[in-house]
């Protein structure tokens, strides 16, 4: 056997020797932007603004060793056996009474657990892309979704948003110039409430605008809402699953309401749909964690988990206001969103700036961010950055900011100095000048 063989392009080699056994998709899978950024914003001198992550020790830890204590005790030998590939019927009957806070109402019946919600949007998408389908998706989208069309081989269109989220009209056009170039588009992927990474929420009235088209266009809409209940202020528009129920498939988690380590969500699929997810659930995994769904069920029976939601809301409104007053003191001539709840604000850098030239600079200045080009999927974005401020302390975010502005005005000095002698790119490689998209301000 060699220890090296030929690139399908027969031009350079590879140190895989089963290089020319994979299947075409994997040509899809590739490492995030967000994921190799984990390495070094890990070290505790960097101040990451740049990954998602709860802040799970606003969790009373006596909550979950309570709850893990009663599962043992009560339910032991069927907690650490296989399960259902739909989930146990009680854990589905509360998240029926969890997504009625949302306005949605449905049958236990058409619940199904999966592995995280991440895990229930691969199922979808394994489900419905063939190779060259197209699948809708907001500009910019999570990297995680991009990650999963990209590995059944989708094409992935994205659709304008502003501050009121994904904007109608180019979603029309959008559906218009893919059927006429023969295209075959599969569903919708939106996150419409407290985006990401975009911060925005989309408006009420557009939801029932896009659930318009989608349905005179036979668009399944696949609703990914894990952010809906960590709302600020007031809530939010009703979840889009509410006044459609044949055309949606809503996405859920535990992730950011309890904790991402027990990898519980769920899909609320129509009734057939439902049918072919749990097939797929199966063939997948066989069952969802069984433990994991008896501990969330205990946690949910004997805590106040309404009360502890409403604990995180406080953490992250703290948070968010610390990010938005540091930004606003140390960047006031740039843009951004301004989230109402979720994790996120997208800030829009000033022109020729490059966010993903610009990271190792900021990782050397002691500052992770995740860049723009992350949420797309031609690799546009550069000038945009997703700052997260749901774990670092509020005073680690303050500090962040300082560090990202001196890294900013860095750049810009760069730019100043080298702009018009034709040596920038040999000094500074950030110089790259992109096209970028519209800003979301």
């Amino acid at each position: 056997m060699t220890t090296h063989g030929t690139t399908h392009s027969g031009s350079s080699t590879t140190f895989d020797p089963w290089y020319d056994h994979y299947a075409d998709r994997t040509a899809g899978l590739s490492a995030s932007e967000v994921r190799a950024l984990f390495a070094v914003a890990s070290r505790p001198e960097v101040v990451s603004l740049a990954g998602g992550m709860p802040f799970v020790s606003a969790l009373p830890p006596e909550l979950v060793t309570a709850s893990l204590a009663r599962v043992m005790r009560d339910s032991g030998p069927q907690a650490l056996q296989y399960g259902s590939g739909q989930g146990t019927p009680e854990l589905r009957e509360h998240i029926l009474e969890i997504m009625a806070l949302e306005g949605i109402r449905g049958s236990v019946d058409d619940v199904v657990v999966t592995t995280g919600s991440q895990q229930a949007l691969d199922l979808v998408t394994k489900l419905f892309i063939d190779p060259g389908d197209v699948v809708l998706a907001e500009a910019p989208s999570y990297v995680g979704a991009i990650g999963v069309f990209r590995s059944y081989q989708a094409e992935i269109a994205h659709v304008m948003m502003d501050a009121d989220g994904l904007i109608p009209s180019s979603l029309r056009e959008s559906i218009a110039a893919l059927k006429a170039a023969g295209k075959t588009i599969k569903f919708l992927y939106t996150i419409p409430t407290f985006h990401n990474p975009a911060g925005v929420t989309l408006s009420w009235q557009r939801r029932i605008e896009i659930l318009e088209i989608c349905r005179s266009n036979g668009i399944l809409v696949l609703e990914d809402n894990p952010y809906g209940l960590l709302y600020f202020d007031s809530p939010p528009p009703h979840a889009m699953r509410s006044v459609e129920a044949e055309g949606v498939i809503y996405l859920g988690s535990f992730s950011k309401t309890l904790a991402p380590g027990f990898r519980v969500g769920w899909a609320l699929a129509p009734h057939a749909i439902r049918e072919k997810l749990i097939l797929a659930n199966e063939s997948a995994i066989l069952s969802p964690s069984a433990f994991s769904q008896y501990a969330i069920l205990e946690y949910l029976r004997g805590a106040d988990w309404r009360a502890q939601i409403n604990t995180f809301r406080s953490v992250y409104r703290e948070r968010r206001d610390a990010m938005l007053t540091a930004l606003q003191e140390h960047l006031p001539e740039m843009s951004w969103t301004v989230p109402t709840g979720g994790f996120y604000v997208w800030l829009n850098l000033p022109p020729n700036l490059d966010s993903k030239e610009m990271l190792p600079r900021a990782v050397k200045e002691l500052v992770a961010y995740t860049p723009g080009t992350a949420f797309y999927a031609d690799g546009t974005g550069r000038q945009h950055i997703r700052l997260s401020f749901c774990y670092p302390t509020p005073d680690a975010i303050r500090l962040g900011v300082r560090r990202l502005t001196a890294v900013i005005n860095g750049e810009l000095e760069l730019l100043n100095t080298f702009a018009n002698t034709g040596q920038l790119e040999a000094v500074h490689e950030s110089a790259h000048v992109s096209n970028p998209p519209p800003n979301i301000n």
